[in-house]
């Protein structure tokens, strides 16, 4: 499994209420959802996001609520991993129930800026910037987490198994 794109950074403690505003919360469309993703702490993060990219914060990325929508909106807007020093445990345990990877590497969240571009290798744990020619080596996920992800979640990982 790799990834690779641009990154948006962001600093400490962000919460699930900046990843997506409760205000929508009564939206059931995950596409129209997604397009509220991180406008209360980045106006411009859903019209600049592509396909790929990643979003590079540090510390306690994701506490807050344990609403499982901050996690979906995320991967629905496009990026395809997150990395921060630490993660909220609730965070962590939905993002890869729905299939986001995401990684904690301290180096990583402390040397990438935004704007540079980093590929990741999932099967290896190492984070590459391209941008500063630097590398940064996170713990590569289990098996069995990285058949969750690959699925695109647990469900969809019980039901392929079941088949």
């Amino acid at each position: 499994m790799l990834a690779s794109g641009k990154v948006f950074k962001y600093g400490d403690n962000i919460d699930t209420d900046v990843i997506i505003p409760a205000r929508y919360l009564n939206i059931s469309d995950m596409k129209e959802l997604s397009s509220h993703c991180m406008e209360d702490i980045d106006k411009n993060f859903i019209k600049n996001v592509k396909k790929g990219d990643i979003i590079v914060a540090n510390k306690n990325f994701g506490c807050g609520s344990s609403r499982e929508h901050a996690p979906i909106v995320i991967k629905e807007s496009g990026i395809s991993c997150v990395i921060a020093s630490t993660f909220a445990r609730i965070f962590y345990r939905n993002a890869i129930n729905i299939g986001l990877p995401i990684l904690e590497c301290e180096q990583a969240a402390t040397n990438i800026e935004a704007g540079d571009k980093i590929e990741i290798d999932f099967n290896t744990g190492i984070i590459k910037n391209i941008t500063k020619n630097e590398e940064y080596r996170a713990e590569p996920f289990p098996e069995f987490m990285q058949n969750i992800i690959s699925n695109g979640g647990l469900i969809k990982s019980i039901e392929k198994k079941n088949s």
